[in-house]
């Protein structure tokens, strides 16, 4: 495994410092956006911004690759995502910040799937589970590393602002030094609503709503432990022990839908999200201890349904097709990442603690009845057919490369790697 590692190990250094990045950025802006009293509305649209310019770039970067190469591609977005960074500080106003969190959000997707694409090009195929694995857990403690950086700094000034940047400006570094050959072109990926529809219809609905669900706590988790009156660090460990306990409960839930039926085991960390969202709208707790323990709860239900969603549609896609399918769930996430922040924030102005809740529950009471519809409606896969539960970054962070590493989206017997750009030479 070491000698699987040490070739992409720089391109996989170029990522954590993304996600650290990320990570702050994240996190910083809401809680300064509080500071500075803007609306709640205006800080629901920050991650409405973001998943559009996310969305944006996950579309339209594969062009800009085929034109310019990978390393220019990625330099240039890396240097957007700085000066994005670093022009907040100088316009600070609800609207050009949710103009710069767009402009973020879509070169943070070009970048993330640049470095992605080496991933795919340096890991072979008996080790490619492996490297995907090492991967996302090295991205999601990259993203609790840059949260938990916050009580280090004041939101209220300069350095937290000025850390996320150094950290965009690091990710340059391992990419431009890299010996590594030019990577495959990158994957594109289209939203054909009928074929994600008949592939699974429970996934296509339950992309979109906890797209929604996870992007209101993302983008707002922060804002709601503000109207609490909770400390920075408290507020910290608030978004990042969620993102850890879902990483811990990936393998007992995978566990569960190998041998299940996937939608029951849908049902059930839904069930779960339900009751923290229950216990947050009717109880209102305001005390450190028990919003801590409710949320790593909640985390640990949230951040395992959008890969029993990809497992569930991977059972039921055609040869070849994994990554079509689970790119076209990946922008479905996405626009619920629109719709969720956007909805949460116009609720939170008139119930400011207790309209984020509202959203998620809404999203999850949704899911655990569709689910049941879909239940009633057709038979579980069976397990000989059922493809691996593969664990995965949450799908805010995750782009159409992201499929094309997953060992799912390799199909040797037909070599089909979804639709690709023709390739550039960058050197």
């Amino acid at each position: 495994m070491r000698r699987q590692l040490l070739p992409i190990f720089a391109i996989m250094l170029g990522s954590v410092f993304l996600m650290v990045a990320g990570g702050i950025q994240g996190l910083v802006l809401p809680l300064r956006g509080s500071m500075e009293a803007f609306p709640t509305l205006s800080l629901g649209l920050l991650g409405t911004g973001w998943a559009i310019g996310y969305i944006a770039g996950c579309i339209y970067t594969p062009r800009l690759v085929r034109r310019v190469g990978h390393v220019r591609t990625f330099g240039a977005m890396a240097a957007i995502c700085v000066i994005s960074v670093l022009l907040t500080l100088l316009f600070i106003n609800p609207a050009s910040w949710i103009i710069l969190r767009a402009a973020t959000g879509f070169c943070f997707a070009g970048a993330a799937m640049i470095v992605e694409s080496w991933l795919n090009e340096r890991a072979e195929n008996q080790y490619r589970g492996r490297v995907f694995g090492f991967y996302s857990m090295a991205n999601l403690a990259a993203v609790m590393a840059g949260q938990m950086m916050i009580p280090l700094g004041d939101p209220a000034n300069h350095v937290l602002f000025v850390f996320a940047a150094i950290f965009y400006a690091l990710a340059v570094l391992p990419t431009a030094v890299s010996t590594a050959s030019a990577p495959r072109p990158l994957v594109e990926t289209g939203l054909d609503l009928k074929v994600l529809w008949r592939n699974s219809p429970i996934a296509f609905a339950a992309a979109f709503l906890i797209g929604a669900s996870n992007s209101a706590y993302g983008t707002l988790g922060a804002v709601f432990g503000e109207n609490l009156d909770l400390g920075t660090a408290t507020i910290a460990l608030m978004m990042s022990l969620p993102i850890l306990a879902g990483a811990a409960m990936q393998i007992p839930v995978g566990y569960l839908s190998d041998k299940f039926d996937r939608r029951l085991v849908l049902m059930g960390v839904a069930a779960l999200a339900l009751a923290v969202d229950l216990y947050f709208v009717a109880l209102q707790p305001v005390d450190a201890l028990p919003v801590l323990v409710a949320t790593t709860i909640f985390g640990a239900a949230i951040y395992t349904v959008y890969p029993i969603i990809i497992a569930h549609a991977s059972d039921k896609a055609a040869p070849g097709t994994f990554i079509k399918i689970s790119g076209g769930l990946l922008l479905m996430y996405g626009i619920g990442g629109i719709a969720g922040p956007l909805l949460s924030g116009w609720i939170m102005t008139m119930l400011p603690k207790q309209g984020l809740f509202i959203t998620t529950l809404a999203a999850h009471v949704l899911i655990l009845i569709y689910a049941a519809v879909r239940i009633s409606q057709e038979k579980a896969v069976p397990e000989e057919e059922k493809s691996d539960y593969v664990g995965m970054v949450p799908g805010r962070f995750a782009t159409p490369e992201t499929s094309a590493l997953d060992p799912r989206g390799h199909e040797p017997e037909t070599g089909e790697w979804g639709e690709a750009t023709e390739p550039e030479d960058q050197r």
